[in-house]
């Protein structure tokens, strides 16, 4: 008697299952929904991918004609040419960086444990790094249009390279404004 009388008081003291009232239905299949729709970014990122592709033709028809015409090219000009193309390589290393930290952040885990190949900024990839990642890319795609006009000053305006020493001085401001804040976010997670 005892045993049924202690069985039927644990039973009073269970808390209740909750409900599955159409109202928590509908919250479950919009929560479905919102998770779901950071697919509607991988089309992005493809698109990213293809604007690469497009930058490796551009390098490489621009690579072809300064191998074509590079007897012909005094050396200021083959200079500028060789910015340039360190220009696209870092735009596209740039589009590299966003759509491979993109998708793996806002999209879709990268299955890439095991891969050789797999960066290793890969392991530690979030907003904040990205963020600071692009920052310093651009100020390098900044520093090399800045050097091109500096190379090229007798064909520059010079309310232009001011314009660019200014631009520049921004992205500069803007990536040490980021990494400082970066370095602070940090600091409250530890604590």
């Amino acid at each position: 008697m005892s045993d049924s009388h202690s069985l039927d008081s644990r039973e009073a003291h269970r808390s209740p299952k909750p409900s599955h009232s159409a109202g928590n239905q509908v919250e479950a299949v919009f929560e479905v929904v919102v998770f779901a729709s950071r697919w509607i970014q991988a089309p992005l990122y493809a698109g990213l991918i293809v604007a690469e592709l497009l930058y490796a033709y551009k390098f490489l028809a621009e690579l072809w004609h300064m191998v074509a015409h590079v007897h012909q090219m005094e050396e200021t000009v083959f200079m500028l040419g060789v910015l340039g193309l360190i220009d696209v390589t870092m735009v596209a290393n740039l589009l590299t960086m966003v759509v491979i930290g993109g998708y793996a952040t806002f999209v879709s885990k990268l299955d890439l444990e095991e891969h050789p190949d797999r960066p290793d900024w890969l392991t530690h990839v979030d907003p904040g790094t990205i963020k600071i990642k692009l920052a310093a890319s651009l100020i390098g795609i900044s520093s090399i249009h800045l050097l091109k006009a500096f190379v090229d000053v007798a064909n520059e305006n010079p309310e232009h390279i001011k314009w660019k020493i200014f631009i520049h001085m921004t992205f500069l401001a803007s990536a040490i404004l980021l990494a400082w804040t970066d370095k602070l976010m940090q600091k409250d997670k530890k604590h």
